[in-house]
């Protein structure tokens, strides 16, 4: 006799925040890992990607650990955050804030469009749960 195992399908509020997750920290170790190379290609400091590298590896750890036990204050938290994200992104992108080339402004409105989307399931999954 065999038996199988039938996982459970992730909610949209899960799959949301892990995908969140580990795109913020891959995102974040890119930062860290390639200051230098894409601080040539996005015009931005090397110092200034080492920083956000090591926030958004922080960061991705955070929705991470939220994923795990997705508690309604904690989701909120992270949506407001992200939002933040998406609208400081496009004003660094609309103002040339540290100097980005034309690469680095549209690398960051992707970043922008990415991080709101998130956000937008993170709070849409919330609703439903």
């Amino acid at each position: 006799m065999t038996t199988t195992t039938v996982r459970p399908v992730p909610s949209l509020l899960r799959l949301a925040l892990r995908l969140d997750a580990v795109v913020t920290a891959a995102n974040g170790a890119a930062y860290l890992l390639a200051a230098p190379l894409l601080g040539d290609l996005l015009g931005l400091s090397a110092g200034w990607l080492r920083g956000a590298g090591v926030f958004l590896l922080l960061f991705g750890t955070v929705v991470g650990a939220v994923a795990a036990r997705p508690a309604p204050t904690a989701v909120r938290t992270v949506v407001a955050a992200n939002v933040l994200w998406a609208v400081g992104s496009v004003a660094v992108a609309a103002t040339g804030v540290g100097g980005p080339t034309a690469v680095g402004a549209a690398w960051t409105v992707l970043q922008a469009v990415v991080v709101a989307a998130f956000a937008g399931l993170q709070a849409a999954g919330l609703r439903r749960s």
